[in-house]
């Protein structure tokens, strides 16, 4: 068994490649790079039952671009 925390994405982009992903450190956003960017997703208060049991729901809140 995997006991790496782990988080659900709601919101963002649909070709999103993961929708559950590992519990973000050192801070409480998670950000996922995808496209030139970076996809921001917040913690909520709510959680969502998944294929790996009832996990921390993060909502989707904005796209940075990488400065090229």
């Amino acid at each position: 068994m995997n006991d790496t925390a782990k988080v659900f994405l709601e919101g963002g982009p649909d070709d999103l490649p993961e929708r559950i992903v590992p519990t973000p450190t050192p801070g409480p956003d998670v950000k996922i790079k995808l496209r030139g960017g970076y996809e921001h997703f917040r913690p909520t208060s709510r959680q969502s039952q998944t294929p790996e049991g009832a996990l921390p729901v993060y909502e989707w809140w904005e796209r940075t671009e990488i400065a090229e």
